[in-house]
């Protein structure tokens, strides 16, 4: 039996109400648990979510779901004007990951943040995985947040994320059910 696993074209689309079903029982598999899939529902329901995109096969089935929610900086310091965004949750079927889907729709999502004018992106997750995509550990320590270590990191997508910081942030409330 081979291993070799067939080429699969993706689709990357903004999420439509149709998808929430889907997504839910995607983020349940690929993290194995109903928190990540509670966290999206939330956010998507109190208007946190700026971006949402949902991967599909070219025969429209959901393969992957991510997600870039509102993070707000304080009022005070050079910070306080930037547009500041979480990327989370990222979730891709497990049958279907370590195939580029979840990275396609990371590169498709901070495209579109960029597009929208958005001047930082914060990821809590694996240390090997995000830096590929930007996201460095360091610049995030200059983000004053719930989260630290080398799992936190930022991605600065304008001048202004870069020169602008430090910066101290609230994230979405659905994310206090990980403090």
């Amino acid at each position: 039996m081979s291993d070799e696993r067939e080429e699969i074209s993706v689709q990357i689309r903004p999420v439509t109400a149709a998808d929430e079903t889907g997504i839910k029982e995607l983020v349940t598999a690929a993290f194995g648990q109903e928190t990540e899939a509670r966290l999206t529902h939330r956010l998507r329901h109190c208007g946190a979510f700026v971006l949402e995109l949902v991967a599909t096969s070219e025969h429209g089935r959901l393969l992957g779901h991510i997600g870039f929610s509102r993070v707000t900086p304080a009022d005070v310091g050079p910070g306080q004007s930037l547009l500041v965004t979480c990327m989370a949750p990222v979730s891709v079927w497990p049958e279907f990951q370590h195939q580029g889907i979840g990275a396609a729709m990371i590169e498709e999502g901070i495209s579109r943040m960029k597009e929208l004018g958005e001047d930082l992106i914060l990821v809590l997750g694996w240390p090997s995985y995000y830096p590929r995509f930007g996201f460095d550990a360091e610049l995030a320590r200059k983000v004053k947040a719930p989260y630290a270590g080398n799992a936190f990191m930022a991605l600065a997508l304008t001048e202004d994320g870069h020169r602008n910081l430090p910066v101290e942030v609230t994230f979405a409330t659905p994310f206090q059910d990980f403090d």
